[in-house]
């Protein structure tokens, strides 16, 4: 009894003694592996070779200064609330007599923190930020074995007070960069 209509069928085609012997099959393979010798090598050496990086790549995130070398962010939470990955986190205080040199507005990130494990860089933070207080860089984030080193906070992610560390995110542009 058939449950279809459809049936195939099948042959019990003898072998010939090339086809035994998997000759054929064999010097084809050998061919496709002699071909790969001659072609263009794909893999770098990557320490001394750097692949170039696309323009819009986004990495470690920078937290911005003025031009006097004061914080810009003043702990709005909006970039926390913008992240899906919901990997930022702050705590805000009030700045003290004294600091003006240190943080712009009178609120300010006392505790900044990203999980970078969570993070999926689409920079939204950055969209979200109402002063410019947040990019993501060029720099790729390292690699490390242990969790907690990814948990990047205002020690890894404020840039520094010297010219000669200040991040420029010119470059890439950024979120608030004008069309051409």
């Amino acid at each position: 009894m058939q449950l279809t209509n459809r049936s195939k069928v099948v042959s019990n085609k003898e072998m010939t003694l090339m086809e035994r012997a998997y000759l054929p099959a064999i010097v084809k393979g050998m061919g496709i592996t002699l071909s790969h010798l001659f072609k263009k090598k794909v893999t770098i050496q990557y320490p001394e070779v750097k692949r170039p990086i696309a323009p819009v790549y986004r990495g470690w995130h920078v937290l911005k200064r003025d031009e006097q070398g004061r914080e810009n962010c003043t702990a709005c939470g909006l970039c926390a609330v913008a992240c899906p990955a919901e990997a930022i986190t702050m705590t805000a205080a009030e700045r003290k007599p004294g600091d003006e040199n240190l943080y712009r507005e009178e609120k300010y990130a006392s505790v900044y923190e990203i999980n970078m494990l969570r993070c999926i860089y689409c920079g939204l933070c950055e969209e979200a930020c109402p002063k410019e207080a947040i990019f993501l860089t060029d720099r790729i984030v390292p690699s490390d074995m242990l969790r907690q080193n990814f948990i990047f906070g205002k020690d890894k992610l404020v840039e520094g007070t010297t010219a000669d560390k200040r991040i420029d995110v010119g470059v890439r542009g950024g979120a608030h960069r004008k069309e051409d």
